[in-house]
């Protein structure tokens, strides 16, 4: 007799994981690391300021600065994306967008993750997400804001 598993943060994990290898499996032929597509994710909708982009993938990804500022370097290098001008008022950041070979990788992305993403939710009751969802959005609000009251 099985037992259905208890709600927490290694079930939530092993399910992270369990997915997140699957997309790295996808993005490595594209020479792609999972923060690279995250971020080239991010441009999708447009070119977003570089001090937005940065905050987007530190608070996502938990990692400081520095190490999305390396990212933002690698996408450049592989022309994948482009620092432009500031914002079209002169202020603010520069501008970081998509290069034409980045929508094309980025649309490789999108492709993975839609497949990714059918193959595994295909049969789960819609109100069961709905739920699923709910409870993982509060569980990521208290964490948050716990990460945002303690100093590191």
């Amino acid at each position: 007799m099985s037992t259905a598993p208890i709600l927490n943060g290694q079930v939530i994990g092993q399910a992270h994981y369990a997915t997140r290898a699957l997309l790295e499996r996808a993005i490595t032929p594209l020479g792609i690391s999972f923060g690279q597509a995250l971020a080239l994710n991010v441009l999708a909708d447009g070119a977003v300021d570089r001090a937005r982009l940065v905050h987007r993938i530190t608070s996502t990804l938990k990692v400081d600065e520095p190490a999305v500022h390396a990212v933002i370097a690698q996408l450049v290098d592989a022309d994948l994306a482009q620092v432009g001008d500031r914002a079209p008022a002169g202020d603010g950041e520069p501008q970081v967008s998509l290069t034409e070979s980045g929508r094309v990788t980025q649309g490789r992305i999108g492709a993975a993750v839609a497949d990714i993403t059918a193959r595994l939710y295909v049969d789960i009751p819609t109100d069961e997400m709905s739920t699923a969802a709910r409870v993982l959005a509060l569980v990521t609000d208290r964490a948050n804001t716990e990460l945002a009251a303690v100093p590191t």
